[in-house]
């Protein structure tokens, strides 16, 4: 029998002209728009650490590397079928595709088709091979789009996923950044290939790796932490709480948990970021992110949790409020309420960093009717904030938006309600670009998505104020009966001679 085999692969070594198959009982792409949105602020974060303008591009090599974790094949009759990593591959191949497009009227082309597709005896197929997803990886690949009509749930995420990269994607890695980026994705990104040679052997590795039993999560860990420095007699009742609660959290789904400390911890603690500049060092925002249980018991604006009633009055108070609006947060970012749209209409666009604005300013003694008052305050900000961006084609990524949000955050933590709209008023006052800005919108690959929302809700708005029945969730809805933006005139510049002098004009005006 051979013996397992480990080897630390680059992203282009590891997908160049290499074919892998996936078992029928594997098939299933799930991967959310959550996951897809925090693989592409990773990279786009890891590698902008290191760019510079003036930089050669052989100067990629010299970047920082990226491990993108580790995948599980079994090698059976030469075949190379995937038994954990699917998911990462998959959104690799879309986003390789996706490049692919940014690409084409790029002068320094990268070329990425080889990790994609492969071809032989002249027939051209992918190198991540699933029969039944062979119609919509050759659509997405010659288009961009695919019509998901009567498709399967796993060929429509793949769908919505690659759309998530389209609005996802930095701007400002578009331009001159483009080639360098996708230098350091195919050399500087890695990930480790274990392979064995019997399915048995490979599910075992899986079954280790992914044991629960063998692992504890960050949230384990602070429990550990907080409830051993507990007196015996709190413990109990506090170890009951954390228990209930964490489970409601779990409800409303796996991250949600640890989503919920990250989000806690830097609205209510964090009073720096990591400077962009290259080398600079990650402060308290930054290891809250990646290491929350570690900043409390290290963290110099950590809470001081010295003493046993501190640590009671933390998990039974603090966190019951904090978790308890968190899971509000989260319920009205998932389903369409009233009172809270804005902060649905902000989750649409995809702005993940609403969250942590949301809890800075709410204080435990703050009654109900004040915490409902701060989150719209913060919720209609943020969506004014966000659509003068989109209109003047700025973009709203995670990693460009950052910085702003987190500065914001820092200022209105704790407000009255009056100074925070005060504060608000003021933030919108110091943008430079509104709606009167740009009186050329136009739709492209960047903001599609965004404007369908966008002229969603125009439509809606106006169709409640004319006394009809909202559709806006109707109107944005996927799947094979979504709405699609259309322009008013057709395609036929004939029809039109008489008004425009040339075709170019008539375009022009037309979009």
């Amino acid at each position: 029998m051979r013996p397992i085999e480990g080897q630390a692969r680059t992203v282009r070594k590891l997908l160049e002209s290499t074919k892998y198959h996936i078992d029928y009982y594997q098939r299933e792409y799930v991967w959310g728009e959550k996951q897809v949105q925090e693989l592409i602020n990773d990279l786009a974060s890891k590698f902008l650490a290191d760019y510079e303008p003036t930089h050669e591009r052989e100067e990629v090599v010299n970047y920082s590397r990226y491990f993108l974790g580790s995948i599980i094949i079994s090698q059976k009759e030469n075949i190379a079928f995937i038994v954990d990593g699917q998911q990462r591959l998959t959104s690799l191949t879309l986003l390789l595709i996706f490049l692919r497009h940014l690409q084409r009227d790029h002068s320094n082309h990268v070329n990425v088709e080889a990790l994609v597709v492969s071809t032989k005896y002249g027939r051209k197929s992918f190198n991540i091979h699933v029969e039944e997803r062979t119609c919509v990886m050759e659509s997405l690949y010659d288009s961009g789009h695919f019509d998901t009509t009567q498709s399967s749930i796993s060929v429509q995420n793949i769908v919505e996923r690659y759309q998530t990269i389209e609005s996802t994607f930095p701007a400002e890695l578009c331009a001159d950044a483009l080639p360098y980026f996708t230098d350091w994705l195919l050399d500087n990104v890695h990930l480790v290939e274990i392979t064995a040679y019997s399915d048995n052997e490979a599910y075992t590795i899986f079954e280790t790796m992914n044991d629960r039993g063998l692992s504890l999560s960050p949230t384990d860990m602070l429990k550990g932490y907080l409830l051993s420095r507990l007196e015996k007699h709190k413990r109990t009742n506090a170890d009951d709480f954390w228990r209930n609660r964490v489970h409601k959290l779990s409800d409303a789904g796996k991250d949600v948990p640890a989503d919920c400390f990250k989000v806690w911890f830097r609205s209510r603690y964090s009073m720096k970021i990591r400077e962009r500049k290259k080398g600079a060092s990650p402060e308290d925002f930054d290891r809250i992110g990646t290491e929350f249980h570690r900043w409390i018991r290290n963290g110099s604006n950590a809470p001081q949790l010295n003493r046993s009633d501190d640590i009671h009055h933390f998990i039974m108070h603090e966190f019951d409020f904090y978790s308890q609006q968190y899971l509000r947060i989260v319920d009205a970012s998932r389903n369409f309420q009233d009172e809270l749209k804005h902060v649905y209409y902000n989750t649409m666009n995809g702005f993940t960093l609403q969250n942590m604005l949301l809890l800075a300013p709410l204080l435990p003694s703050d009654s109900e009717a004040t915490i409902d008052t701060k989150l719209r305050l913060i919720a209609h900000y943020v969506d004014i904030l966000l659509t003068w961006r989109v209109w003047n084609n700025r973009t709203i990524t995670h990693s460009t938006m950052q910085y702003a949000m987190f500065l914001v955050m820092r200022e209105i933590r704790g407000l009255s309600v009056d100074d925070l709209a005060q504060r608000l008023y003021e933030s919108l006052g110091e943008e430079r670009e509104t709606f009167d800005d740009n009186d050329a919108l136009r739709i492209h690959q960047q903001n599609r998505y965004k404007l369908h929302h966008m002229l969603a809700r125009i439509t809606d708005y106006i169709e409640v104020q004319s006394g009809q029945r909202s559709r806006y969730l109707e109107y944005v809805e996927s799947g094979k009966n979504r709405y699609e933006i259309e322009h008013i005139w057709a395609d036929h510049w004939a029809r039109h001679k008489h008004d425009f002098d040339h075709e170019a004009d008539f375009s022009e005006y037309r979009n």
